[in-house]
């Protein structure tokens, strides 16, 4: 079969999903229809030579790209240090402590290949965890270190991952040299992300003062980004993850790639949200289309195990899963709190353990691990078969769905009633006033300005008055309101509701118009995507 036919298969495939979640009110959170899916697929004869190299670099830059963008970049700063102990400190204690423990469990696992495995299984997957908290909320602090971990740790586990599988090719292995190798590779490729953020966003610039901002060229100049990032990081033998995360963070900044226009924002966000549904669904439908070869494989699987019964290849997958979801915990008990809920002569209340028992069944596996596992060699120096191969990839397979259905079941228990902080709720009330002043103030001083034509100024006057009192009657509502910020939000959230049903009110009578051709094609299409612009933006509000 075709490459095209595939991803036209695929993208299919993505469709279906989404819609079966939708007609089942999402109960069953996406990725888990969509490895369902993926399996169906592969019962029913549909197979793909899955090249792992190839997957890493077309499915893994782009979304951590992304997501590196979109991360608030203030909250990652100011969360660096649970965010570095989680993204470093737990996978290397992962590693260690998985290793070992992975050998005790399975003696045929030789212990450089159980610190490989422990080292694929120890990042969490962004890509995942967006997927699994979409019905269980948490709160934004939490969010940003389970983002920051999640985007950090790939790099990490990577590195360690490709170290183990040298020590288990070579038989030697030097800490000092591996630690001297992991700095070298994490540093290089965090500055390889950063330059080819700044050359490309300094000469953008240059370009586009002269040239003029076209959205449809900023926005392939965006998709380039994080490819053009990994493939030079890859070339000087660095981490070219951790480079297209580096670029995507570096794209916040103005002073390097330059500011936006409004348009191009709006359609920017359009297509990365394409790309971002289009690739988290055919990486989880490529999973589930890999299992039922697994599957089969499962005689030989455990005789390299050294089991007598298949399904003991099965308890040892359950028992990993529980021992690395023991130690995340026990690490983020820790690790939280030293820095997040650090306080003197302040015991841990039943809430704080709640939210770190979220943070940890959080820690979700998904595409780094399958695409990591994968590329094992088949090979070792000497031309053997690299032993237990199969047996390690296919733990690894089952721990990612292990974590999917323990976050399906548990996130929405310990989640349930978690609410977000009223100081938030307070800082953006305070924030849309302010937002309303400095317009006010603007306004009348455009009002107050001399013009020669009188016309030209009484019509300005007109608009400015009725742009005034739109802005004034919130902070009129403000003095009204003497309930507190709860009661001003729910304000808002009227105002909008309302502003929606007028919106389909303008947009009904308009299409009736153009039903009974009372205007043109051209003025119906104009005035449709001013609508659509105006709902964009209340649909923005209300996410």
């Amino acid at each position: 079969m075709s490459v095209v036919a595939i991803v036209l298969i695929f993208l299919f495939a993505v469709i279906v999903s989404v819609f079966i979640s939708r007609l089942l009110s999402e109960k069953i959170p996406l990725p888990l229809i969509q490895i369902a899916v993926g399996a169906c697929l592969s019962i029913f004869g549909f197979e793909v030579a899955f090249d792992p190299h190839l997957f890493l670099f077309l499915f893994i830059p782009p979304l951590l790209f992304l997501d590196g963008w979109r991360i608030p970049k203030e909250a990652l700063f100011q969360e660096i240090k649970p965010i570095m102990s989680l993204a470093i400190g737990l996978v290397v204690v992962t590693v260690i402590g998985m290793g070992f423990f992975i050998h005790w469990l399975i003696p045929s696992i030789s212990l450089a290949i159980a610190f490989a495995l422990a080292a694929i299984l120890s990042p969490t997957d962004p890509v995942s965890v967006s997927a699994m908290t979409v019905n269980s909320p948490l709160l934004s602090r939490m969010t940003h270190i389970l983002e920051g971990e999640s985007l950090l740790n790939d790099a990490t586990g990577l590195v360690c991952f490709s170290f183990a599988v040298g020590a288990a090719l070579t038989g030697s292995f030097s800490i000092a040299s591996a630690t001297g190798q992991f700095l070298l590779v994490a540093l290089g490729g965090a500055a390889i992300g950063l330059i080819v953020a700044g050359v490309i966003g300094r000469l953008n610039q240059f370009l586009v003062k002269r040239t003029g901002e076209d959205p449809a060229i900023q926005i392939l100049i965006s998709l380039l980004m994080p490819f053009i990032a990994y493939l030079l990081a890859e070339h000087f033998h660095v981490s070219g993850i951790l480079a297209a995360v580096v670029a995507g963070i570096a794209m916040h900044y103005e002073k390097i790639v330059g500011r936006m226009q409004a348009a191009t924002r709006m359609q920017s966000k359009a297509v990365w949200d394409t790309v971002q549904v289009a690739l988290n669904g055919m990486i989880f439908i490529l999973l589930g289309e890999q299992l039922p070869a697994m599957w089969k494989i499962l005689p030989e699987v455990t005789q390299s195990a050294g089991a007598t019964n298949p399904w003991a290849v099965v308890g040892y997958i359950i028992v990993i899963t529980i021992g690395l979801a023991v130690l995340r915990f026990s690490w983020v008990w820790v690790s939280m709190s030293l820095t997040v809920f650090r306080s003197p002569n302040k015991r841990l209340s039943r809430h704080d353990l709640r939210l770190m028992a979220i943070m940890a069944t959080a820690g979700v596996r998904g595409a780094i691990t399958l695409a990591g596992i994968l590329t094992l060699p088949l090979l070792m120096t000497d031309g053997s078969p690299f032993p237990t191969r199969d047996l390690a990839i296919f733990i690894s397979m089952g721990v990612i769905l292990c974590s999917l259905l323990i976050a399906t079941i548990a996130l929405p228990i310990l989640t349930k009633g978690l609410s977000e902080d009223l100081p938030y709720e307070n800082d953006e009330i305070r924030t849309r006033l302010a937002l309303n002043e400095a317009a006010i103030a603007h306004i009348n001083e455009l009002m107050n300005q001399p013009c020669e034509d009188l016309d030209e100024m009484s019509l300005r006057n007109e608009a400015g008055s009725h742009l005034l009192e739109i802005y004034s009657r919130r902070l009129d509502s403000e003095d009204s309101v003497q309930e507190g910020a709860l009661d001003l939000k729910r304000l808002f959230s009227m105002e909008r509701q309302l502003s929606r049903s007028a919106l389909k009110i303008e947009r009904d009578t308009l299409q009736q118009l153009r039903k009974s051709r009372h205007i043109s094609e051209h003025i119906f299409h104009r005035l449709r995507h001013e609508l659509d612009l105006k709902e964009e933006a209340l649909n923005h509000h209300l996410s």
